[in-house]
């Protein structure tokens, strides 16, 4: 499962993502038009900022706004900025491989094999769709959602 951070972090790019006209928001706006946290929101966009997806001008007019365009920014960007690895078993960390205790042999460890075919699937979907695919996505499942007839009495 993804973390709240991440969840909220999603939220937070999809409305600067959908803003049209202001070049930058301010974190008290962000956070009450998508029901965040102030304080939780705040560490969210500086490590977004830090990882260079958001971009930050202090003073009048300032804020935080995209650094990357939302067809450029695979979600999975968004997801290993909080989430790290996105490796199942640390034996599949991106890093130096990690051997499990229980393990004794990396090379033919059924459970290693079967989560590095989930870890290819979850990477494959995250790096895939874009935040703009996103978005996207959900308003065309907003639009069906609104286009359905209730006929209940």
């Amino acid at each position: 499962m993804i973390s709240m951070k991440t969840k909220y972090a999603l939220k937070a790019l999809g409305f600067l993502a959908r803003a049209q006209g202001k070049d930058a928001f301010l974190i008290a706006e962000m956070a009450a038009a998508e029901n965040i946290p102030k304080k939780f929101l705040e560490a969210i966009l500086l490590t977004l900022k830090n990882q260079g997806i958001l971009a930050s001008k202090k003073g009048p007019g300032g804020g935080y706004s995209l650094a990357v365009a939302p067809e450029a920014l695979p979600i999975g960007r968004v997801v290993r900025a909080f989430e790290g690895d996105l490796a199942p078993v640390p034996c599949l960390g991106d890093g130096a491989p990690v051997k499990c205790t229980e393990c004794e042999d990396m090379a033919t460890c059924g459970t290693r094999l079967v989560m590095a075919d989930v870890k290819t699937a979850v990477t494959t979907v995250l790096d895939g769709v874009t935040l703009k695919d996103m978005l996207d996505r959900s308003e065309v499942e907003r639009q069906k959602q609104s286009k359905t007839i209730d006929y209940t009495i």
